[in-house]
Order: structure tokens, then C-alpha cells, then sequence
């Protein structure tokens, strides 16, 4: 029992170091794979901030199309720009070398990324990044510190600074604790928008990591429905086999 606890610790290990690693705690995301209108602004906006360095290779646009009930023309008008086909997958039209020169290393592809990071760390991570002058793009990321990512979603955001708080231990040693943000530069959306529109972009991010789960949730309800009346045959089943023992 003891080596089978060792064992699950040190498989937990890494996923663990990743939600605490940063120091910075986690905020939760409304994840709602019912909700499709969510979805299709998350899809929007994933096609149109992310997509230009991101690839999603697993996913096909018919499949968006199909899942999130939109059609092929809303498809392609809002969400396809760098293929006019739309039984394509999501690739980007960088180059991986361009990429590589231009960022130091090639943007990882975003089909499964819910799946190893979680909701939780994706929408933290989405609204951590803050100023930081010392950085190539101007910018550093307190869930995920050094990034090599510009915050591609400013815009939207706006530009803000952190906020710390000095910390002195027993022991005379001072250390800084972040409280929160500053805003130096508007973007167009109010925190409330940017908010929602991440949380959208998340969600959207869930879906795509495992798009047959929708179909899972459907065909669960009619597997309940069946075990309900398989139960109630096989009581009436059993109560007549057994009538005559009693």
C-alpha cells in the first residue's frame, strides 16, 4: 500500500507543481460545454488571436462547424483565413521556422492544451500578464513567469501593472506578495468583458481537447433512460421467476 501511495504521489507530482509552481492561485473558469453560443464566441475569438500562431491540427473546421451549429458560410466568413476548404484542419500559415526565429521557439500546438494544463490554469494564465519592460514583448505573465508569449489578447485587456505587497519574516527577510493589478492603458473591453471573453476562449479550448465529450453527455441521457427500463423489466423479471419459490 505504501509503494502504491509513493507511486500515485509521484504521478500527481508534476500536474501539482503546475498549479502551485507560480505561487499564484488559480481562479475558476465557468466551463459550460452546453452553453454554445460561449462556444462560438470562444471559437471566434481563438480564430482570430490565436490561430496566427497557434496551430490546432486535431480539430477541422467542420467539425466546429457541425458541433457549435454554425454553418459552412458563417465558418469560413469568421473563422477560416488560412484555408478556403473548410473539411481542413486548423493550421497556421507561419512557417514552424519562422516562428522559431521570430519567438525563439515554435508555438505549441493548442488541440489538446485544456487537457494537460486545465480550465483553471488556462483562464489564470490569460489574465496574468502585466508589464514588464525587461521582457522581449514588453510584457511577463505571473502564472507562468518568462513566458515567451506577447499578450496577444492586449487589446482586448488593456495593459496593466502588478501591484505588491512587502512581506517581512521573522528572520528580517522581506518578500513581495502580488495583490493585484494596475491598469496604465485601457483596451477596449471593461474588466467584466474581458472576463467573459476569456472565459468564452476557454471554453472554447475544453471543447476542442475533447469535442466527442458533447456527443458523450447526449448519449448518456438516453444510456440512463435505458438502465431505468432495463431495471423495471428485470424486477417484473425476477419477481416472476421467484413467485412460485416464496
Amino acid at each position: 500500500m505504501r509503494k502504491l501511495i509513493i507511486a500515485l504521489l509521484l504521478v500527481a507530482a508534476p500536474a501539482l507543481g503546475l498549479a502551485a509552481g507560480s505561487g499564484v492561485a488559480l481562479e475558476k473558469a465557468d466551463v459550460d460545454l452546453g452553453n454554445q453560443a460561449s462556444l462560438q464566441r470562444g471559437a471566434a475569438i481563438f480564430s482570430n488571436y490565436c490561430l496566427s500562431c497557434h496551430s490546432a491540427q486535431y480539430m477541422r473546421y467542420q467539425r466546429v462547424a457541425n458541433d457549435l451549429g454554425l454553418t459552412e458560410e458563417q465558418v469560413k466568413e469568421n473563422l477560416m483565413f488560412t484555408t478556403d476548404k473548410i473539411g481542413e484542419v486548423m493550421k497556421v500559415a507561419m512557417s514552424s521556422d519562422d516562428a522559431a526565429n521570430w519567438f525563439g521557439t515554435t508555438p505549441p500546438d493548442l488541440s489538446v492544451v485544456a487537457r494537460s494544463r486545465g480550465a483553471d490554469w488556462l483562464y489564470s494564465y490569460l489574465k496574468a500578464f502585466y508589464v514588464d519592460e525587461s521582457r522581449p514583448f514588453g510584457v511577463n505573465n505571473a502564472v507562468f513567469a518568462d513566458v515567451a508569449m506577447p499578450h496577444v489578447l492586449w487589446e482586448l485587456e488593456g495593459l496593466k501593472k502588478p501591484v505588491y505587497e512587502t512581506h517581512t519574516s521573522e528572520g528580517g527577510r522581506e518578500t513581495e506578495t502580488l495583490v493585484g493589478y494596475e491598469m496604465v492603458r485601457p483596451g477596449i473591453y471593461t474588466e467584466v468583458e474581458y472576463d467573459r471573453a476569456v472565459n468564452d476562449l476557454v471554453n472554447y479550448l475544453v471543447y476542442m481537447g475533447e469535442p466527442a465529450k458533447l456527443v458523450r453527455y447526449e448519449l448518456g441521457i438516453w444510456v440512463l433512460l435505458f438502465l431505468v427500463l432495463l431495471f423495471v423489466v428485470s424486477y417484473f423479471l425476477k419477481k416472476e421467476y421467484w413467485k412460485d419459490v416464496h
